[in-house]
């Protein structure tokens, strides 16, 4: 029986011929971007530091970082304009204003404070100035494009050089410059110029195009779609006023890769700015682009532009509604490829702290319409996410940061598909820093 039990035991042991291999989780970089104080708590203006690490790491709350004491210095005179490539091995980067303001770079992401300078560097300055809004396309990380908008009071001229008392203001014309950039090559790819007409009746009460920004791709490769903010002057006293009317949501529409031919498209359901911030504003899911509006008096809203290249007014997702808030304001946010989007914004009800309007973020579902904010993320007054530029979309996982400005916190991850919430890295801060989002 000894035996015949050790025989057993024996054959228990035998391996398994075609053994079933542990799953590896594949990790990617998750890149920290933070950006320091110039002159006052929060402005971000005394330059960017990254700092990278992996996911595995990003998820581990006993992992900390200092990315103030030794990151890599981004190159910018304020806060860099960051993008990453999609698997996160790559940054891209375009200086913002000063001597270097333009400069595009990029570089291989090797963790911790490691970026090496890859390819050549190349400056766009001369064709949309030294302090550009720029975006990386979503085209396999090849292309971005950058873009202004420069403005002019046009009158009848009936006066004189010398009195020009008689003048009628007509319109303030709006001239876009585009141009495109070959991410892998460091080359210009394209540039346009082109004037951006208002109707009539909206320019003739004094509306103009005052700030362009955030380029999207529609799904057919076809269309860029470019996010607009509008100004008004008084038409009797060429003054600025900020009392007149909120006009519908608009987007410029362009042929692209030409650059040729901008139309405008208003919405029916939301109101204010297209443009966003420092964030990528509007993103291609299913076919469609949802964009995020701001300054809408009713509240942000996602609006759609369909297949079509026009606002489909049938669909309606207020903030305000799913939130249960009012004057709901999307400061940043990020859809991973299911649906589900993590939002950064802020409400009327915000307490007000030593940068701005307190932030939060909510978990929405673009089908369903639906949002809900995220508890599990601490908060408080000093929480300021109006800079915020930059998630990490891996899988059905969005990363992001939490730190009030001046403190420690950490990344956070959320999975869209469950809304579970995990608490990661520890980030360590400095006196009136703020961290600005991962890459």
């Amino acid at each position: 029986m000894i035996l015949a039990g050790g025989l057993m035991a024996a054959c228990s042991e035998d391996p398994d011929p075609n053994p079933t291999p542990d799953p590896v989780e594949e990790s990617r970089w998750i890149t920290v971007a933070a950006a320091k104080m110039g002159d006052n708590p929060g402005d971000g203006n005394g330059g960017t530091l990254i700092y990278s690490l992996s996911s595995a790491e990003a998820k581990d709350p006993t992992v900390s970082i200092a990315p103030f004491e030794n990151g890599f210095i981004a190159p910018s005179n304020r806060t860099a304009r960051l993008q990453s490539s999609e698997d996160g091995n790559t940054i891209f980067n375009i200086s913002y204003a000063g001597d270097t303001g333009g400069n595009y770079t990029k570089y291989t992401v090797a963790g911790g404070q490691n970026f090496t300078p890859t390819g050549t560097a190349v400056s766009i300055a001369p064709y949309v100035g030294s302090a550009p809004r720029w975006i990386k396309l979503f085209d396999g990380d090849k292309t971005g494009a950058a873009v202004y908008v420069s403005t002019e009071h046009k009158f009848d001229n009936k006066g004189t050089p010398e009195d020009t008392s008689d003048d009628t203001y007509l319109r303030t014309e709006a001239t876009m410059g585009v141009v495109t950039l070959d991410l892998v090559n460091s080359t210009i790819v394209e540039f346009q110029e082109s004037i951006v007409p208002l109707s009539e009746e909206e320019e003739a009460n004094g509306y103009y195009i005052s700030r362009i920004d955030m380029p999207t791709l529609n799904a057919a490769g076809d269309k860029l779609y470019i996010g607009a903010r509008l100004s008004k002057v008084d038409p009797a006293t060429v003054e600025t006023d900020r009392e007149g009317e909120i006009l519908g949501a608009k987007t410029i529409v362009l042929d692209y890769p030409s650059l040729l031919n901008p139309t405008v498209i208003t919405s029916m359901v939301g109101q204010g700015n297209t443009n966003g911030y420092r964030s990528i504003n509007a993103f291609e899911y299913q076919g469609s682009v949802y964009q995020a509006n701001q300054g809408d008096p009713n509240g942000s809203h996602i609006l759609k532009i369909g297949s079509n290249n026009q606002y489909d007014d049938s669909y309606v997702f207020n903030l305000d509604d799913a939130l249960g808030v009012e004057g709901a304001y999307i400061l940043a946010w990020r859809p991973a490829a299911n649906g589900k989007a993590v939002i950064a914004y802020r409400h009327d009800g915000s307490e007000e702290g030593v940068a701005g309007a307190q932030g939060f973020f909510a978990l929405a579902d673009l089908n369903a319409k639906t949002a809900v904010r995220l508890d599990e993320i601490p908060y408080e007054a000093d929480f300021y996410l109006f800079q915020y530029q930059g998630f990490v979309v891996d899988g059905t996982d969005i990363y992001l940061t939490q730190a009030p400005v001046g403190k420690n916190g950490n990344i956070y991850v959320i999975d869209t598909q469950t809304a579970e919430v995990t608490k990661g890295a520890q980030l360590e801060n400095v006196a009136g820093s703020h961290f600005i989002g991962v890459f």
